[in-house]
């Protein structure tokens, strides 16, 4: 032990009295990769684990049985504390405070409640006058629409009625049988006539 402690001495003295302008190199004792043999002072040996004495082994054992007890009591003691923390929060004075406090939050929220109940109800109400409104704007639009397309198409059958009244009048009937084929016999309309290349209608005939 002491050659131990001499040869460090010499290596710390060594090491404080160097040169400046050296280079310290300190060997580095490295470990073995897996690949490098067996050193060959170590080849044949067995490892044998160390001898144990009985007594000092039921000391120990003694002594790690008392220290699992004394945590176990601990751990015991934290957790008797914790539920009664637990048991005082729910049920003693601090209980009361906190049902007090619940009991003003639900008093706030209600109240929050109503009133956000009556502004979705003034909402609604404005948008259902708001949609009668408009189905009332949109039927009376359709209902004078609709008579607006009456009284067009009562006017256009009135004016075909007159037209087919003034039509009437030049009918052939049985009383103006006679008259009309007499008419006809004296004006001869000749509808045989031709049309050039022009455009022009060509209405004489040759006489055969």
């Amino acid at each position: 032990m002491f050659h131990v402690i001499a040869r460090r001495s010499a290596r710390v003295t060594w090491l404080l009295l160097a040169p400046r302008g050296a280079v310290l190199v300190e060997s580095v004792r490295g470990r073995k990769s897996r690949g490098d043999p067996v050193a060959k002072s170590k080849e044949g040996r067995i490892k044998v684990p160390p001898p144990v004495d009985p007594k000092e082994m039921v000391v120990l054992k003694e002594r790690f049985t008392e220290y699992q007890l004394i945590l176990r009591a601990l751990r015991l003691e934290f957790k008797e504390e914790v539920l009664r923390k637990k048991f005082e929060e729910e049920t003693g004075s601090l209980a009361e405070e906190r049902a007090r406090q619940d009991a003003e939050e639900h008093r706030t929220l209600m109240l929050w409640n109503q009133e956000e109940n009556l502004r979705l109800l003034k909402a609604r109400v404005l948008r259902i006058q708001k949609e009668e409104e408009e189905a009332q704007r949109t039927k009376m639009e359709a209902v004078m629409k609709l008579e607006l397309q009456q009284e067009e198409f009562i006017k256009q059958k009135e004016e075909q009625v007159l037209q087919l009244q003034e039509e009437a009048r030049s009918f052939i009937t049985m009383e103006n049988l006679d008259q009309r084929i007499e008419e006809a016999l004296d004006h001869p309309k000749n509808y045989n006539f031709a049309v050039d290349r022009e455009g022009r209608v060509v209405r004489q005939t040759v006489v055969q």
